[in-house]
């Protein structure tokens, strides 16, 4: 359907931009005269602006026109942008991609809310997936041609870049997507207070917000992994680059068939394989090739995690449908945050750059025991 096609478009924009600083981390950190670990600021700053956005935009939009919101989040996204590819200091790109995050969640929130509705129930997995399956696409497509551009032409040109393809989306949104009302009934107080007053949805947050925290401190890094740790040469990273996209691209169709199997079920076995995974990792990063497979399991298995809580949340936000479609990225973008400043304090302290695997592991290993928590709470309340 075009339609969900327009939407996922979205989400390739929005995946190309996020994923592709850390492809070009290093070049980011020349340009602005600083440290690699701390031009790693800037991936936390854009995280910071998606938990930020979330809950204000879906407060003030849940009764707005779906597809008005969809276009006007991303005209805003791309302006962001072209602000990043024009910063003159650190300072500067730091607070402009702080602004442009603000946009992210609230997009994949109301375009995950409009694919469900344009589908039968039995299919909402699916239509959920089909979006987020745009961002992982990103990875495979987007995210490399815009490290390799940003190695050969400029850091600057992967921000341009990002604009485009914003205005790009934006087109075949109006193109596409069909007029959706918002909810008139709807309140961003009162959903606000259903929300925010669920315990399962605190849990399940935590777990976005922490277990996926493994999955950014290894990412963000990777470029410096592979050349310093792997001993590869520096026109590699866009090859494990890719790699992290296709496994991305294959975790997200997993995650919607999992998801007719069972979503409780397959977040606590993605957190569980993530913990090997996150060892494995840590093992496998010297010997340079070896570490491939490795990295596209990570993201696989990061993947199912990312569209099960997605639908979990969505599932235990009673009727507050705008906020429960939209905090799951504001919970991952915690992860982001998270990740990629422990990643940089234990690189900073001297335990090289395979170390953030160790405290991916961590992470992942308190997402499981919260999903448990979770899942005892469930029974005592059926019980009771």
């Amino acid at each position: 359907m075009l339609a969900i096609l327009a939407l996922a478009v979205g989400g390739f924009t929005i995946g190309t931009t996020e994923f592709m600083t850390m492809g070009v981390l290093p070049e980011v950190a020349d340009g602005v005269d600083v440290s690699v670990p701390t031009a790693g600021h800037i991936i936390s700053a854009y995280a910071i602006g998606v938990v930020v956005g979330v809950p204000i935009l879906a407060f003030f939009g849940a009764a707005l026109p779906r597809r008005a919101m969809l276009v006007w989040l991303m005209a805003a996204y791309g302006v962001f942008n072209l602000l990043s590819a024009f910063a003159p200091n650190f300072e500067v790109l730091t607070v402009a991609r702080f602004l442009d995050g603000l946009p992210h969640g609230a997009y994949f929130g109301v375009a995950s809310l409009v694919a469900a509705s344009l589908v039968t129930p039995e299919r909402r997995g699916r239509a959920v997936a089909s979006v987020m399956l745009g961002l992982s696409v990103a990875n495979v497509v987007g995210v490399p041609l815009a490290t390799f551009l940003g190695q050969q032409v400029g850091w600057r040109s992967t921000y341009l870049l990002g604009g485009l393809l914003a205005l790009a989306t934006m087109a075949m949104v109006l193109a596409a997507v069909p007029s959706v009302p918002g909810d008139s009934e709807a309140s961003g107080r009162k959903e606000a207070r259903e929300f925010f007053g669920s315990l399962q949805v605190w849990l399940t947050m935590a777990v976005g917000a922490v277990g996926f925290g493994g999955m950014f401190a290894v990412y963000s890094y990777i470029a410096k992994t592979v050349t310093d740790v792997g001993g590869l040469e520096r026109g590699t990273v866009p090859v494990f680059v890719l790699a992290l996209g296709l496994g991305m691209v294959v975790g997200t169709w997993l995650a919607g068939e999992l998801a007719a199997w069972s979503v409780y079920r397959s977040l606590l076995l993605s957190g569980a394989i993530g913990i090997v995974l996150m060892l494995v990792y840590y093992a496998a990063a010297p010997t340079g090739w070896g570490l491939l497979p490795v990295a596209f399991l990570v993201t696989a298995t990061g993947s199912v995690l990312v569209i099960n809580l997605q639908l979990r949340l969505m599932d235990v936000a009673g009727g507050a449908v705008t906020l429960g479609a939209a905090m799951n990225h504001a919970a991952l973008n915690i992860a982001n945050a998270l990740g990629a400043w422990l990643g940089g304090l234990v690189i900073a302290a001297g335990y090289g750059y395979r170390a953030p695997a160790l405290v991916g592991a961590g992470l992942a290993a308190v997402g499981v025991a919260i999903l448990l928590v979770s899942a005892v709470v469930h029974r005592r309340s059926a019980g009771a």
